[in-house]
């Protein structure tokens, strides 16, 4: 058979099947929009009518900046990508002057102090920890202590270390909070009470059996709880790095996900949403981002609303005094 013909043959199949598979988007995403309704977000006026207990998922694109905020006490759980990843081989604006703005203009204890009680990276990708150096070396931006898994190279891929110098990020951060004589602990606590907030953490000790699985594995999950109402912040948990099966059982139950991996592949499996079993998902990333799989787990199998950070201009969820999750948006 010749080359010719091989061409067409090949084009006769990935043409429809590109097609369907566009088509079965499209028709998630309209899926998806009627269930956004339940939840539909209100413009934030940062006024606290919904209670002071609040989740800030930050508009960064497609990276994760995470405040959470409970009586008047603030942490970050990552922080965004900075201006200078090395993955990216021309110039390139990070998000550090929004999210450091973001900062101080919300994180202001009853001091009146830019105060953060502590910061969190939840694993060494840039996406994850790159702003860390910009805020740390602001000194405008106070920082109680900071939680950091000790880097390991064994669980990282060669290319991530080669050509995305995550070691380097890393110590680079380390070097900047010793710098400023901000606590580091390497040991991560399974569970802290923050306001009325109580926060666990899951994956604070990557299992040997993930070594050479990416640094996707050494992803810290943690749980946000206040009364009967729950949230899980997913950071790049997937079932393709591992995470998932060893993890879903433990979280449990669920209100509110935030999406592993900003809804790429092998994130959000049926398995995974089946221990979890949330009503929300807000994913830090567009909508039109999703992996179409994802998509289709997430609306047509879990019967998910999707709320994107980047569609909505951020998105906060208050959890109020009455066992409620209140959703607004456009808070940058």
């Amino acid at each position: 058979m010749n080359s010719k013909k091989i061409k067409k043959i090949a084009t006769w199949i990935i043409v429809p099947l590109m097609a369907a598979i566009f088509i079965l988007d499209i028709a998630t995403v309209v899926i998806g929009n009627k269930y956004a309704r339940e939840h539909y977000p209100v413009k934030e006026s940062f006024s606290y009518e919904y209670g002071d207990d609040r989740i800030h998922f930050l508009n960064t694109a497609n990276s994760d900046a995470i405040i959470i905020e409970s009586n008047g006490r603030f942490a970050m759980i990552d922080a965004g990508e900075g201006n200078n990843n090395p993955r990216r081989k021309t110039d390139y604006k990070g998000f550090e002057t929004e999210v450091i703005n973001y900062i101080k203009k919300v994180c202001i204890n009853d001091k009146g102090e830019v105060y953060l009680d502590f910061i969190l990276g939840s694993h060494c990708h840039y996406d994850h920890i790159g702003c860390y150096h910009a805020i740390i070396t602001d000194t405008e931006v106070g920082i109680g202590k900071a939680y950091f898994k000790k880097f390991n190279a064994e669980t990282a891929k060669d290319y991530e270390v080669e050509k995305w110098k995550i070691d380097e990020v890393y110590n680079e951060i380390i070097n900047d909070l010793n710098n400023r004589n901000i606590e580091v602990s390497y040991y991560i606590p399974e569970k802290i009470s923050f306001g009325d907030f109580t926060l666990e953490f899951f994956n604070t000790v990557t299992p040997s059996e993930l070594n050479g699985e990416g640094e996707n594995a050494s992803s810290i999950g943690i749980k946000v709880i206040k009364g009967d109402k729950t949230a899980f912040l997913a950071a790049d948990i997937t079932k393709s790095c591992g995470l998932e099966p060893l993890l879903g059982d433990k979280i449990g139950d669920i209100d509110l996900l935030k999406i592993g991996h900003h809804g790429y592949f092998g994130s959000s499996s049926t398995e995974f949403l089946d221990c979890l079993n949330p009503e929300i998902a807000i994913v830090t990333n567009h909508l039109g981002k999703i992996y179409p799989n994802v998509k289709w787990n997430l609306i047509m199998h879990s019967n998910l609303p999707i709320y994107a950070t980047y569609d909505n201009n951020g998105i906060i969820a208050t959890f109020n005094d009455s066992d409620e999750i209140i959703l607004t948006n456009d808070i940058h």
